[in-house]
């Protein structure tokens, strides 16, 4: 699959290209993002390079991940977002900002137009949102963008090699307003 861009009122979606390493690498040297992410720690500029070059349009063309950075009109890194899919129908999202780009909203903005993107153009029924137990800055996205916060899952997230806790979460089309691709009855 090729892949797509979209926009909000203040971002551009699109995915990472060679000119973006840098601000990809300088970003991902936030002590917040390596410890609450998977990216591996320390982060080296060949991981940005290897992110760009070949995790991104690896994902888009098997169509098992769709990776957007988010950016601001003036070309700005604010941060990335991705849905990964887990099964048929089903994706999970994961995210970071950059620290000077935290509380404005851009993140929420960004999952929104990704999750709406998913619902009527992948036919994805239900975004996952996973965050280990203490992210509070990720919850807090979650919420604002709609997600129904549904437990905590032990020993569900595996970060640098140790299991730990994680909160779970979902967004469903209905939630956005959108029809589903399959139908869908709630519990009483």
């Amino acid at each position: 699959m090729e892949p797509v861009t979209l926009s909000t009122t203040r971002l551009l979606l699109r995915t990472p290209v060679p000119q973006d390493i840098d601000a990809v690498y300088e970003a991902a040297q936030d002590p917040d993002i390596q410890r609450w992410t998977t990216l591996p720690s320390p982060y080296l500029r060949e991981h940005a390079a290897d992110f760009v070059g070949r995790t991104v349009p690896d994902g888009w063309a098997d169509a098992s991940m769709f990776t957007f950075g988010a950016f601001l009109p003036a070309g700005d890194l604010v941060g990335m977002l991705g849905l990964t899919m887990r099964s048929p129908g089903v994706a999970e999202v994961g995210f970071w900002t950059a620290k000077e780009h935290r509380g404005c909203g851009y993140i929420t903005e960004a999952t929104l137009a990704a999750a709406r993107w998913a619902f009527t153009e992948r036919s994805i029924d239900r975004v996952e949102w996973r965050a280990e137990v203490g992210n509070d800055g990720s919850r807090a996205v979650a919420r604002r963008a709609g997600f129904a916060l549904e437990g905590t899952l032990r020993a569900a997230c595996n970060n640098k090699g140790v299991l730990r806790d994680c909160w779970v979460g979902s967004l469903l089309p209905s939630d956005l307003g959108l029809p589903s691709s399959v139908p869908y009855t709630a519990c009483p």
